[in-house]
């Protein structure tokens, strides 16, 4: 791999990560509600959920879903189903919140283990790396290229969803009050219920 083509896809990948979507919303919402070392613990997942989609990408596995269109469809809207669970869940963590019980906390296993799913169920992510990964590739260029820029995509997002995770985290500062803490989950969980309908009307369009 030349070292400019790295840098192009390098670049490329941060602009595509630092426009909001699925990760972006749930990674803020995990680390103001959560703290730092929780959200560190969804960017984990997150990063796996990425390398593994962008593997299997590499050996042929993404384009056998963007020729299904069944599978796509199911890909589409489990994914959307997903976050939409996940912004009830938050609102529901802010109902049991009340003067004196906090809601309950987000294990940093059950944060890892829903940022995987979160990228496994995102079909967008199997589009980037077969839509935007191969004009980064010498003709003829095999599997071990792919893979290369595979890992500086995952290396770009988690950097950039880690950036996140401790801005967001400046929040926790400020969540003492538990109705001020109910608040912001419920604002967050329905900013994320948004992000959901977002995410199942543009993968539509694909």
């Amino acid at each position: 791999m030349h070292g400019a083509a790295v840098a192009g896809f390098a670049l490329a990948a941060l602009i595509v990560e630092l426009t909001p979507g699925p990760n972006m919303a749930w990674l803020a919402i995990t680390a103001a509600t959560e703290g730092r070392r929780t959200g560190l613990a969804a960017v984990a997942g997150v990063a796996l959920g990425l390398a593994l989609v962008g593997v299997a990408a590499a050996l042929g596995a993404a384009a056998l879903v963007l020729a299904s269109p069944a599978l796509w469809q199911a890909m589409r809207w489990t994914g959307a189903a997903w976050l939409l669970w996940l912004a009830w869940d938050g609102w529901r963590a802010a109902g049991a919140a009340d003067a004196t019980v906090p809601a309950r906390a987000l294990s940093p296993g059950r944060a890892f283990r829903r940022g995987l799913a979160t990228n496994l169920l995102n079909p967008k992510a199997a589009v980037f790396y077969l839509a935007v990964l191969p004009g980064f590739l010498a003709q003829g260029a095999g599997p071990r290229a792919a893979l290369v820029l595979t890992a500086t995509y995952v290396a770009v997002a988690t950097a950039v969803h880690a950036g996140i995770v401790l801005l967001a985290g400046t929040a926790r500062r400020w969540l003492t009050d538990l109705r001020r803490e109910r608040r912001l989950r419920r604002g967050l969980s329905l900013a994320l219920a948004g992000v959901a309908v977002w995410f199942a009307l543009t993968t539509g369009q694909e």
